[in-house]
């Protein structure tokens, strides 16, 4: 069965170390799916910081996520340290997407592949918003 993420950017301009809790672990003594999307969440949060950003300010816009794809490939567990390479990708009017690469530890492989779109939005107003100028160009890749 094919996959439903499309092709995954190049490079990956930025990397986040989260160990992994005995939290996020399951009754199947791995990493759950409810908790591989708190990972990406945290990964997004400190990606977002990276450029000064925070999901209710991201250059004056506020974020929605607007969908989620994870592809999981290798078990995850308890006390591993995970590499959640991030990027962004695909930016148009009023959203982007953030393609997620979850490695363990050093292993170039990786355990889990997902992408989240994210949505600017004025939480004032209640409706969608412009991708504002400053993220757009901090999100251009840089060769």
């Amino acid at each position: 069965m094919a996959g439903l993420l499309p092709a995954f950017p190049p490079s990956f301009p930025f990397t986040a170390t989260i160990p992994v809790r005995i939290t996020d672990v399951n009754y199947g003594n791995h990493v759950g799916n409810d908790a591989v999307l708190s990972l990406l969440h945290e990964a997004r949060m400190q990606f977002l910081g990276h450029y000064g950003f925070t999901e209710l300010n991201c250059g004056g816009a506020g974020l929605i996520m607007r969908d989620v794809v994870i592809e999981f490939k290798k078990e995850i567990h308890y006390g591993q340290s995970l590499r959640i390479d991030v990027v962004a990708s695909d930016l148009s009017k009023v959203s982007f997407d953030l393609y997620y690469r979850i490695r363990i530890g050093d292993t170039p492989a990786p355990a889990v592949l997902a992408k989240t779109g994210m949505v600017c939005f004025d939480y004032t107003a209640k409706k969608t918003m412009a991708v504002p100028e400053i993220v757009k160009t901090a999100f251009q890749p840089h060769d």
